[in-house]
């Protein structure tokens, strides 16, 4: 697996945040809007269970880089 073009995953039970490394522009849009969630100097860097659906799609929608996109956990 190539380390510069990871892709991960984490959720809240209602969103699932995708972040893939190699678009990273290092804008840090993420953690100036959502500090709760994105936490560069930990491991790992994404809470999503620290802030609301609504909020996370939000902040993801303003990645410049698209790096983070989300999607919907189906609950059924």
């Amino acid at each position: 697996m190539d380390s510069k073009d990871l892709t991960k995953e984490y959720t809240n039970g209602e969103v699932t945040i995708i972040w893939k490394n190699a678009l990273c522009q290092h804008a840090a849009e993420c953690v100036k809007n959502n500090p709760d969630v994105f936490k560069p100097k930990e491991k790992p860097w994404i809470h999503p269970e620290n802030s609301s659906t609504k909020k996370i799609i939000d902040t993801v929608n303003k990645c410049p880089s698209g790096a983070l996109t989300y999607k919907m956990n189906n609950h059924e």
